[in-house]
Formats: structure tokens, sequence, C-alpha cells
């Protein structure tokens, strides 16, 4: 069957079969559209089922749920959509109110212009137990504080005391040699001039009872007699096992002997160093300050000794001394 062509359409001449290069614009290729393997579409439905069924954390949570809250207290309850319906406000309206000023007259300018906010109270407590734990709070701060401040001051006080008592002990110490060589010298001074007999060597030992010492020097002599029972106790013991007592040369002679500790030595120690001493206790009881005193007053009377002066004088009116205290001399 032969086509038909319409007599109103023109010829077209080669001209307008040719494009239109300039004007031409080129579609981008478009492919066959990929189907999604089974795996894919596993993989992507479990996604979403992940993503449908995660549950936010309750920091998260609560940490949204503020910021909404926030979002809505700072909002205007006049602008919101329900207010706007609600028939008390059109009541109001007709009566002359206007969202945004204040009610009754216009000259009230201490007039609220937006309700009551609301406080959401997010605790289980009384209305007034904030104040309340405010309160105790600021007592228990306050009284950390005193404490603090109690504390440093009993310790400053009590390492100021134990440093004073230190160096009472200290000069007491001092005080008891120098008594006790005052009196050493006086007692040798009259065995010289009375009697007439040899005086003892220098530091020859003496095994007199303590009890017949000073009360004053008796702890010094007390303590010098039980280091040296110690020491001379740690020496034997070192000398019995250092040496052989399986072993014995007779050519040794009692020099030889001495000289290599195979001889005992008989040591001459106070009588009374064991026994309990009350009157010793007794003074030792004192105070530092009181026993010190004790012993300076006994220097001035016997010796005319000032032991602040640290000079003997040749009187007992001592003159040119300041005082009987450290005090007097500074």
């Amino acid at each position: 069957m032969a086509t038909s062509k319409s007599p109103d359409a023109a010829p077209q001449s080669p001209e307008d079969e040719e494009d239109d290069y300039m004007s031409m614009t080129i579609a981008e290729p478009t492919g066959p559209k990929v189907k999604e393997t089974y795996t894919q579409r596993r993989h992507r439905l479990q996604r979403e089922a992940e993503a449908r069924a995660y549950t936010k954390p309750k920091a998260e949570r609560e940490a949204d749920e503020a910021a909404a809250r926030e979002d809505a207290l700072q909002r205007s309850l006049l602008s919101h959509p329900t207010t706007q319906k609600s028939k008390g406000l059109a009541m109001m309206s007709k009566m002359g109110f206007t969202p945004g000023k204040a009610l009754g007259k216009g000259d009230n300018a201490d007039a609220r212009t937006e309700p009551v906010g609301i406080s959401i109270k997010e605790d289980r407590g009384g209305i007034g137990m904030d104040n309340e734990k405010k309160r105790r709070f600021r007592e228990e701060v306050e009284k950390e504080g005193k404490r603090v401040k109690a504390d440093e001051g009993e310790y400053r006080e009590r390492v100021r005391r134990e440093r004073e008592e230190g160096r009472l002990e200290g000069l007491i110490g001092t005080a008891m040699r120098v008594a006790e060589r005052m009196a050493s010298e006086k007692e040798e001074e009259l065995s010289t001039d009375g009697g007439g007999d040899v005086p003892p060597k220098k530091g020859a030992q003496r095994s007199k009872p303590l009890k017949t010492v000073n009360i004053l020097w008796r702890g010094l002599v007390r303590k010098r007699e039980e280091a040296e029972r110690d020491r001379r106790m740690r020496y034997d013991l070192h000398q019995s096992l250092s040496r052989l007592p399986t072993y014995d040369d007779e050519d040794e002679d009692k020099d030889d002997k001495k000289a290599l500790g195979k001889t005992p030595i008989q040591y001459a120690l106070v009588e009374d160093l064991e026994e309990e001493d009350p009157e010793l206790e007794e003074f030792n009881a004192l105070e530092p300050a009181e026993r010190l005193q004790k012993i300076v007053n006994y220097l001035r009377e016997e010796y005319n000794y000032c032991f602040w002066c640290k000079y003997t004088y040749p009187d007992k009116d001592m003159e040119g001394c300041p005082g009987l205290t450290e005090e007097d001399h500074d």
C-alpha cells in the first residue's frame, strides 16, 4: 500500500536536513539498569533493620530531651499553635488583650508580658530541699575549713614544741657533762689536799654505785655505762666467734693469748646498773626546762659557774652576769 503525502507539507531542502551542531545537547549514555543481586539486597535490608532497631544510649536520650525541653521553654507560650486555638486566649482577645503586651492598664510598667515560666523538677525532693542541701553543704565546707586551719595550727605547735624539747635536751646533756666534770675536779682536789694519796689517772674506770652519783647527772652516767656494757658484750661475742676453741698452741705465752683474745677479760662495771632507780625516773619525768634550770642553779650555787655565760665567777655575787635564765642573756 502506497503512502500518501500531505499536499501542504513543504519539501525539505538538504540544508534543513543537516544537524545544528552549535545547539545540540549531547545526552549522557544511559546504560542498562544493573539489577541488585541477592547478597547486596540482603546487606541493604540488614543495614536498614539495624538502623531501625538502634536504641540510643541513656546519656544521649537525656541530652536530646534536655535540648528539646530548653528549646520549648525558650519559646513564648502565646506563639504555640495550640495556644492560638484556646478559648481562654480568644476571650482575652475580645477584652482587648494583645499578645506581647501586659494585662490591665497600659501605664503598668511592672506587669507581666509573658505567663509564669515553667520550672521542671527532676528529683523527688520537696520544694525546699534544694535550699536545705545548699545550707548543709555550706556548713560542711565552713566546718571543714575550720578543721583544716585547726589541724595546721596544732601541727605547727606540735613541731615547734618537739624542736624546743630537742634543743633543751641537748642543753641538759651539755650541762650534765659540765656538772660532772666540775664535781670530778673538786673530788680530785680534795683527795690530793687531804690524804696525800696519788690521784687516779685520767680515764681510769671506777666502779662507783649509781645511786651515790648526784641525781642531776646520774642519767648521763647511766647511759654511758649501759653503752659501755653493750659495746663490751658485742666485742666478747665477736671474739668468741672469731677464734677456734679447739686450737691451742703450746708456744703461745700470756701476751700472745691476750693479743689474740684468748684470755677472758674481766670488766669492772657499776654495781647497781641492772637495778631500778625510782629517784632517777622521777627526775626524768620533769619537764626539760625544769631539769635544765635545776642543773643551772646547782652550777651557780656550788661552783659560781654561769652556764649561759660559760664563765666561772670569783665569788657568790657573780657580778656581771645578766641573770638566771637564757632570755636574760639574749
